[in-house]
């Protein structure tokens, strides 16, 4: 997708959006898509929460001050990534069934990118509560794969953006 380094800006400067109270918590039920898994040319699973996040945390007191800050407040990362060598190879009522979690009071849509042409849908919400963001959600359908992020904890996007890579997160941009 050709419009995804704008919604990465965009999302990051929804950190300094007003914010209303939160009712739903910022933690997605996201399915393993273990039934995918055969299908798909290319998967990433990865979640960072309890024992593993401390780890990251641990490692991230060596790293730069941004890291560190960050990982301080971060309760949970999920990511689910699926990419095929043909159209269609999975059911987008799957992908639907996290996004329609998005649609609870506390989650607030911040970029809604939408190409019909393209069959390509990308959405970033953030959960807020009295002001400070409680969770990062992205999910980006393609024809050929399928993004999902879940980012839970006090959450500073800007720092977010810039260290995305040292957390392991894959980009949200595919294309070139």
């Amino acid at each position: 997708m050709t419009n995804r380094p704008f919604i990465a800006l965009a999302a990051c400067a929804a950190c300094l959006l007003p914010a209303v109270g939160s009712a739903a918590g910022p933690s997605l039920n996201i399915p393993d898509f273990s039934h995918l898994r055969a299908k798909a040319v290319e998967s990433t699973d990865i979640t960072f929460d309890g024992v593993l996040l401390s780890l990251a945390k641990k490692f991230a007191e060596h790293e730069d001050e941004e890291a560190r800050q960050l990982l301080a407040e971060v309760k949970s990362v999920r990511v689910r990534n699926f990419e095929f060598d043909t159209d269609n190879a999975y059911s987008r009522a799957d992908v639907e069934k996290v996004r329609s979690q998005l649609t609870a009071p506390g989650w607030s849509p911040v970029v809604q990118s939408h190409s019909r042409e393209q069959n390509e849908d990308v959405d970033v919400y953030l959960n807020i509560d009295n002001g400070t963001i409680r969770g990062v959600a992205v999910v980006a359908m393609e024809p050929r794969s399928f993004t999902i992020v879940n980012v839970v904890g006090n959450i500073d996007v800007e720092k977010l953006a810039k260290i995305e890579s040292d957390l392991g997160i894959p980009r949200v941009s595919h294309g070139e």
